[in-house]
Order: C-alpha cells, then structure tokens, then sequence
C-alpha cells in the first residue's frame, strides 16, 4: 500500500513539473517571461495574464518543504519571501508553518494534486483566497551557495495556476556575480556597493533574501 502510495505521488509531482513546462509554452507571450540577466530575477517564471493578483484579498503562504539536507533552510527562505511579498503589497499574506495545527488537519501531501474539495477545505480552514506552496529543492552552503526553488500560487475558488516559479541560484555562476554586482550599482548605497556585493555572495541570508527580492519582483507584469 506505501509502495502504491510514492508511486502516485510521484508521478503527481511529475505532472505537476510537466503541466508547469507545458503552461510557460502554451503562454510564452503573455505568462512566460525572460529577462536579462541584470535583472534580479528568475530566469523565467508564470504568471496568469487572465487575473489581477491585487484582487486576490488574502494568501496564505505555507512554510515550503524541503528536499535539502539542512532543515532550517525552508524556514529561512519562506521567512525572506514572506517578506518580499510584504513590500509589494499586493495583497493581504498570512503564514502558515508546516507544524500549525489548522495547516496539518488539512493531510495535504507536498506538491500535490488538489481537488476542488481540498481547495473548498483550504480557503475556509486557513482564510484566505489563494496558497502559496512549493519546495526548497536544493540547497548547498559550501563549497559555494546553491539555493533551488520551486513555487506556485493557487486561487483557491477553482485551483487556477496564477504565478509559478522554478529555478536555481547558484551563487558561484558569474551571471548570478553579475546580476549582484549591477544591481547594487543601480543602487543608491554611497560607495558600499563592492561590500554589500561580497556580503551577498558568502552570507546565505543575504543571498536567499537578495532571491526572494528578485523573485517578488515577478508577480508583475512589465
């Protein structure tokens, strides 16, 4: 019965991960977006050309799981975007960690699959209009920062994917150097650029709090 269990929910989270593919393909022009690498950014990410995030009322982000070896880290990450999201304010966020007791009477296993009960179930159990979930998918503090995501927000009244992001940060990758360094040169920080620079590279807060910064910055179009 286990054996049958993993099987399902792996090839759910494979679905999950091809649906994703599928979407940005199928939405490139108006979901999909690319940015230069100057941009504190994802790579790539979704966002829904069909809905206005700030009518949304209420999200409750929900402690990301973590496939990493470090457990602090999901708490680390979703503590920096809860924050992110904050100074955009787009719309109202609660946080729900992974031991709260409304969140774990819900059973909802990691990248799942939900039914439209389950998202019914959500929004009255947790207040709120749309989940934020996802996964710290790899992280590596030496021999150099390496921080994996993968997030997507869900409107609660149909299950619609409003925004979704994927990606790897590598704080060792010279674009990643370079994205740093020119965005701190945008700056205004009266000659500190260099230290905050090598601050951001060598300090796991500051590097997940400078992705989470780029990472907000996709729930908007530009």
């Amino acid at each position: 019965m286990v054996s049958v269990q993993r099987a399902e929910y792996r090839r759910q989270r494979t679905d999950f991960c091809f649906l994703f593919s599928v979407i940005c393909l199928l939405f490139l022009p108006a979901g999909c977006r690319f940015y230069e690498a100057s941009e504190p950014m994802p790579r790539y990410s979704y966002l829904s050309p069909y809905k206005d995030l700030t009518a949304i009322g209420r999200v409750a982000i929900v402690e990301l799981d973590n496939d990493s070896a470090y457990p602090k880290i999901s708490a680390d990450v979703t503590e920096a975007l809860f924050l992110a999201l904050q100074k955009k304010q787009l719309f109202g966020l609660t946080m729900v960690h992974q031991d709260d007791s409304a969140w774990r009477s819900l059973e909802i296993e990691p990248d799942t699959v939900y039914t439209l009960e389950q998202l019914f179930l959500i929004r009255d159990v947790l207040k709120c209009d749309a989940l934020l979930v996802g996964t710290v998918t790899q992280y590596e503090p030496y021999p150099h920062m390496t921080v994996g995501l993968r997030l997507r927000l869900l409107d609660l009244s149909g299950g619609q994917l409003l925004w979704a992001v994927e990606q790897v940060w590598d704080s060792a990758d010279k674009t990643m150097q370079r994205t740093i360094k020119k965005y701190y040169q945008s700056q205004m920080f009266s000659g500190e650029e260099s230290l905050r620079e090598q601050m951001t590279i060598i300090s796991p807060l500051k590097f997940i709090g400078f992705i989470a910064y780029g990472v907000a910055e996709t729930l908007q179009p530009k």
